[in-house]
């Protein structure tokens, strides 16, 4: 037996809705301000522990650690992106990007020595500017955070995320390319640089350094089916193979006894500096000069981590605070620049060698940091021998999940084409022109997309499902039938003054407001009024008296049929805000629909829009009392007052 529902009320306008049922008024909304206000400024050990949390993520999910369960992955993860770390960068898209403001501002002369006093002068010059545009960059950050512009990222939607790290992955990769190969090559970086990259390397494919490649070959070949296993059967196994450790012990191993980098060239990782590096400050006086792409350097920075944070949040279930984000890379980044290094960042492979070596939580970054520290104060000497090709090869093979983004395309395709084409643009922009500018094209036609949906919303006509209150679509449900005399209309968007002309365009049609009809009908009302007035003035002479004459109204719905419409509904249910522009237009629709003899009706108005068409006026052109609750409010009233005259309590019955 099928569920049933039976109500008997009274039919409320907004008006009758806020008396009998109150409503927020403008005291209650500044009361309300004052209350958060409040809130954010009370200061108590609940409030202090909840922002400690809050900023310092350690005491939120430490006190929850699983020992046992996380331990071993956290430290194996940790350990392996350590090792990574001694030799590499960290981004490194980032990385190319700061050389390139190193490069111009400092530029390599064409006779240098290395072992002259002008060379560790020439040194020093550009790790201050490299630091410099590490401080600069964190400042930038602290002062988003300051502002709070986290929010920013969610301008990053999830086809903008997902092809942004896809195309960055292969630059990432291309960059690698001269290391599998044994080349030696200049880095290029601006627009079109993948493709000068590519271009380089095969033109230079004939210098491969065979011993390389072949390293490159035997990597892959191990790195490859190990992470395929580990990825399978990830269930099974208590934590993942460490096969990037593995291979970094061997490589280092055989590359030393067997003096690979004297008998057969290969390039090796080499001397790393001993000891902890002394404070240094910056070069502050180049701030001017590096101030534009430092702010585009940040804000790579922080869209690859924000993009990466998402991600895994999305794939193992938790949520991330954007203006945390901002507040760790700008403490990071200021207090790091004081130590000659460069703007870091999350980074493409490194996350994804974390994740799928078996990190859970924030102590992997211990680990790593722990293994950073002893290299650099111990055992620095260690990986002098490691080639950099296994290191290569390491970064490319991590970059597995991101180019396996590319399987999402045919489902995005079937669920959204808008989607599927801001993917598309964003990573040909990526791939194409560069990192920065291609993320400014896709957020930039990903916002046009947006503005486009809302231009073209649908205006659909609303039919009654019999004996129930539900409207839906007439083209979409055809056992719904229209309410005799009544049309009912819904908006499927915003009006404001983007698109106002196309909703006036949607509801011209829909109504037939034509500018012949509205004359016509304004020609005729005119007329009448003036042939009421003459017979006023008539019937008061000879005296008659109580003789009533037909008003304007009743000539209109005597002259239309029940076929035509005397009353347009407008369900604003999926109007969710309205500008100046919108609301003035709401007024001359309304007035024009009056001209032609046509009562407009309002249901389903947020407070929101309800507030800005009442002070737009819209209230001295449209009866106050014909702005209903819902649409079923508004064509029982409608219908009960055709049948007989307004009670005082109407009711609705479904």
């Amino acid at each position: 037996m099928s569920a049933s529902v039976a109500v008997y009320r009274n039919i409320y306008t907004e008006d009758r809705f806020k008396q009998a049922y109150g409503s927020d008024d403008t005291a209650s909304g500044s009361l309300r301000l004052r209350q958060k206000l409040a809130g954010k400024c009370r200061c108590s050990r609940r409030a202090c522990l909840h922002l400690l949390r809050e900023r310092v993520p350690l005491f939120s999910w430490l006190p929850r650690y699983r020992l046992r369960k996380w331990i071993l992955g956290d430290a194996i993860a940790g350990l392996t992106v350590g090792i990574l770390h001694i030799p590499q960068g960290t981004f490194a898209v980032v990385s190319l990007m700061t050389g390139s403001v190193v490069e111009q501002l400092v530029p390599t002369p064409l006779a240098f020595n290395s072992s002259s006093s002008e060379a560790a002068d020439f040194e020093v010059q550009r790790i201050g500017v490299a630091s410099a545009v590490a401080l600069l960059s964190g400042i930038i950050m602290l002062c988003m955070f300051g502002l709070q512009l986290g929010f920013l990222s969610t301008y990053l939607s999830e086809p903008i995320v997902k092809a942004f790290t896809s195309a960055a992955a292969f630059h990432v990769t291309v960059s690698q390319l001269q290391s599998m190969l044994g080349l030696r090559l200049p880095r290029h970086t601006g627009t079109f640089s993948l493709f000068k990259t590519l271009a380089l390397v095969l033109e230079n494919l004939p210098h491969t350094n065979m011993a390389e490649l072949l390293i490159s070959v035997v990597c892959l070949a191990v790195l490859v089916p190990v992470k395929e296993v580990n990825m399978r059967y990830r269930h099974r196994l208590r934590t993942p193979i460490p096969v990037e450790i593995l291979m970094v012990i061997i490589a280092t191993c055989v590359a030393y006894f067997s003096s690979l980098d004297s008998n057969y060239n290969i390039e090796i990782v080499g001397h790393i500096p001993a000891g902890f590096p002394k404070p240094q400050l910056p070069a502050f006086h180049t701030f001017p000069a590096i101030a534009g792409d430092t702010i585009a350097i940040t804000f790579v920075g922080y869209a690859v981590s924000v993009s990466l944070a998402m991600i895994y949040a999305d794939k193992h279930g938790y949520s991330i605070h954007p203006n945390q984000e901002l507040l760790a890379h700008g403490i990071s980044n200021t207090v790091s620049s004081f130590f000659t290094c460069f703007p870091s960042s999350a980074t493409l492979a490194t996350t994804n060698i974390l994740e799928s070596a078996g990190g859970h939580t924030q102590l992997s970054g211990l680990f790593t940091s722990l293994v950073v520290l002893i290299v650099l104060l111990l055992v620095g000497p260690l990986f002098y021998s490691l080639p950099k090709a296994v290191l290569a090869c390491i970064n490319v093979t991590s970059l597995r999940q991101m180019f396996l983004q590319f399987r999402d395309l045919p489902e995005l395709w079937r669920i959204s084409k808008l989607d599927f084409m801001v993917w598309v643009v964003t990573w040909l922009s990526v791939v194409v022109l560069n990192v920065d500018l291609g993320l400014a094209i896709g957020v930039v036609f990903s916002m046009m997309t947006v503005i486009c949906r809302t231009q073209r919303a649908d205006c659909s006509v609303l039919g009654r499902a019999s004996n129930t209150e539900i409207y839906r679509p007439l083209e979409n449900h055809s056992k719904c039938y229209e309410v005799p005399g009544v049309r009912i209309l819904t908006y499927n968007g915003p009006i404001y003054y983007g698109n106002r002309s196309f909703f006036r365009e949607k509801m011209s049609r829909v109504l037939g407001l034509t500018p012949e009809k509205i004359r016509s009908r304004e020609k005729a009302r005119k007329a009448l009024e003036k042939q009421e007035r003459e017979a006023s003035v008539s019937t008061v002479e000879r005296g008659i008296a109580n003789t009533s004459f037909s008003s304007v109204n009743d000539f209109f719905e005597s002259e239309t049929s029940e076929k035509d419409v005397q009353a347009v509904l407008i369900d604003c249910s999926r109007v969710i805000f309205v500008d100046v522009a919108g609301a003035r237009l709401f007024t001359q629709m309304c007035t024009e629909c009056q001209k032609i003899g046509i009562q407009v009706y309002l249901a389903n108005c947020n407070e929101s829009v309800l507030k800005i068409l009442t002070s737009s006026g819209l209230m001295s052109h449209m009866n106050p009392q014909h702005i209903f609750v819902t649409v079923h409010d508004a064509v029982m009233y409608i219908q009960q007052r055709r049948e007989k005259p307004p009670e005082n309590t109407p009711t609705v019955w479904v």
